[in-house]
Parts: C-alpha cells; sequence; structure tokens
C-alpha cells in the first residue's frame, strides 16, 4: 500500500487532502480511484490508513480508516553526518540510512573532503537527496521522512552540537586501537527520546584535529568493529548496531 507524507501534525478531521506531487502519484502513476487506500504519515510520527473519498482536478480527499499500530522508529533519533564523500556515496548513504532508521542527514565539508560544491549545486544535490530519503522512508513504511542538510562550512556543523544529547564520533584509529566497548555502552546507557549526533569522516577519514576539536565539544570517540569500514558502509553498521540494541534485544 502506497505511503505519502504530510508536512503537518495529525489532527483528527472527517477528511485530509493531498494535491501537488501527491497528487501527481495518485492519479497520473497509481492510478487510484474513489475506494483506494494509502497511508498518510505526518509530521509527528504518527500514521494513518486512509481512503480515497473524491478526486478533484488537482486534490485527492481522504477520510481516516484506523491508525497504523505498529511502531516504525527508533526509540532515539540518530542524525548522521557525513564528510563530503566522492561520488554518488551520500545518495547510498541516505537511501540506505533512511531505510535501517535515520532520523536525517548532515553533509559537511571536512579538511580531506575532495568534493568542494558552491551553493548552486549544493541547494541542486540537498534537493535530490530530501527526494531519494522521502523515497526510501515510503518504500521501507517509515513514519517520518528524514530531512537532509548539506552545509557550507565545517563551522556550521559545530553550530549544530548543542542540539543533540550525545556526540558520537566514528574514528577508525580507534578501531585500529581495539576499542569496541564505546558504542554499546552508549546505546545500552540511552534513555528513550535522546538525539544523537554520529559523526563520520570521508575517504581520507577526519583529520586529527578534527576528532580533538570535537571531543573538546564532548565527543564520544568511537570504534566500530575490529574491521576499517568505508565511509558508506559505517554509517549503516552504527544504525543497524542501534536497530539490533533497541529493537531486537527488548
Amino acid at each position: 500500500m502506497q505511503r505519502y507524507f504530510l508536512e503537518e501534525a495529525y489532527q483528527p478531521n472527517t477528511r485530509f487532502e493531498l494535491s501537488g506531487e501527491a497528487f501527481h502519484h495518485i492519479v497520473r502513476v497509481m492510478r487510484m480511484a474513489p475506494k483506494d487506500q494509502v497511508y498518510l504519515a505526518f509530521n509527528d510520527q504518527v500514521s494513518i490508513r486512509a481512503e480515497i473519498t473524491e478526486i478533484s482536478e488537482d486534490t485527492v480527499y481522504l477520510s481516516e480508516l484506523e491508525k497504523e499500530k505498529s511502531q516504525k522508529e527508533l526509540p532515539n533519533n540518530i542524525t548522521i553526518a557525513s564528510g563530503y564523500p566522492k561520488g554518488d556515496k551520500l545518495d547510498w548513504i541516505v537511501q540506505k540510512g533512511t531505510e535501517l532508521g535515520a532520523h536525517g542527514f548532515i553533509g559537511f565539508p571536512a579538511k580531506t573532503s575532495i568534493v568542494k560544491w558552491d551553493a548552486k549545486k549544493r541547494n541542486k544535490r540537498q534537493e535530490r537527496l530530501n527526494k531519494i530519503a522521502q523515497e526510501a522512508a515510503e518504500q521501507s513504511h517509515r513514519q517520518i521522512a528524514p530531512q537532509v542538510e548539506l552545509l557550507e562550512s565545517q563551522q556550521a556543523l559545530f553550530d549544530r552540537l548543542s542540539a543533540y544529547d550525545v556526540l558520537l564520533i566514528a574514528y577508525e584509529e580507534s578501531a585500529k586501537q581495539g576499542e569496541l566497548a564505546n558504542l554499546a555502552k552508549v546505546f545500552q546507557e540511552l534513555t528513550d527520546g535522546s538525539r544523537i549526533l554520529a559523526i563520520f569522516g570521508p575517504e581520507g577519514g577526519l583529520a586529527p584535529e578534527e576528532v580533538e576539536a570535537f571531543v573538546e565539544k564532548g565527543g564520544i570517540l568511537c570504534g566500530l568493529g575490529p574491521r576499517i569500514l568505508r565511509t558508506e558502509t559505517a554509517p549503516l553498521y552504527l544504525l543497524s548496531a542501534a536497530s539490533y540494541q533497541w529493537e531486537l534485544t527488548h
């Protein structure tokens, strides 16, 4: 069953409306008609099963049948911050990270990032990545569609650190030194509703001075197992570990 995301909080209503891109998809792509059913997901993580009651020239009208009962979101919000990697690796991180439950994504220019985007290219890429996240959220039946933000400077990332309860730094030197406990310890001790920012370097990794600066802001260095992971693999490892700890062991 198709799923559509609304940029509004859920309010009990006798009729809901979809227009724009959602209207086009329902009418032109899926060729739905009255009596067909879809899921509507609101920005407060409420989702409902709804039935199409009417289709006008530019709007689909729906009525609520029942609330979706199963919980699809991780109990804690994990935002993935990736130093800009090469090629389409960020596309992969956003798509697969959304499927694994990431709450949001931030891209930033790390010292070893080769990619250099001007404002126009960055905005266009951000738009594309948000589209990828939405499609992945629909496919995986998420209750929210993660948002992607591409930053102009590393300082812009530092300016956002205070918005998070926990700052995790995926550092390959920690893995080389055999540090395997910090990630598990953090995941075990968190209370539901925590906001986590997990920072990953690009292909060249995080520079020592970057790591030092993040640690000064309260960052926790963590290895991701004994193997050195690629920049596009590491976030997926962390999200999978979170799902195992919070969803499969309870």
